[in-house]
């Protein structure tokens, strides 16, 4: 069966926010390039670009939350964009509520982390990097 796998772009601080993520959902790291690893005559790397993020993956249950930097010559991504959000199916009340709490610290609560009007419990927010999460337990099928 196919798995899905979130990656997201950040503008110079995926490693920041990825040493938060991993402090949140614990774990170790399953890669981290920089972008001085994959420099080469035919890809040259700027000093300014040497160290930030080519790749990182952080193992989170069966599926892996990955992410880079986008390099300056690319423009910058839009932290703002609201096409998109990560949505965590916690196993219980209390982790999500760990989840919920862990990640939105410092970032833009949207919905407080409550019981839903469509019977879960249920919270939305942006956290402090700009990307968005949606935390969301339903004990039907985890109860």
């Amino acid at each position: 069966m196919a798995q899905i796998n979130p990656h997201v772009n950040f503008n110079g601080n995926a490693e920041e926010a990825f040493t938060f993520y991993k402090s949140v959902f614990g774990g170790e790291f399953a890669r981290i390039v920089r972008f001085k690893d994959m420099a080469s005559p035919e890809f040259p790397v700027p000093d300014s670009e040497a160290d930030k993020i080519m790749h990182i993956a952080l193992p989170i249950g069966h599926t892996f939350l990955m992410a880079n930097d986008v390099p300056e010559s690319l423009g910058s991504t839009n932290e703002n964009e609201n096409r998109s959000k990560i949505v965590i199916n916690a196993a219980s009340k209390e982790e999500a509520d760990q989840l919920f709490n862990g990640l939105s610290e410092g970032g833009q609560i949207e919905y407080p982390i409550g019981d839903s009007p469509w019977g879960t419990y249920f919270g939305m927010f942006r956290d402090k990097y700009g990307i968005e999460w949606m935390v969301d337990f339903d004990p039907k099928t985890n109860g």
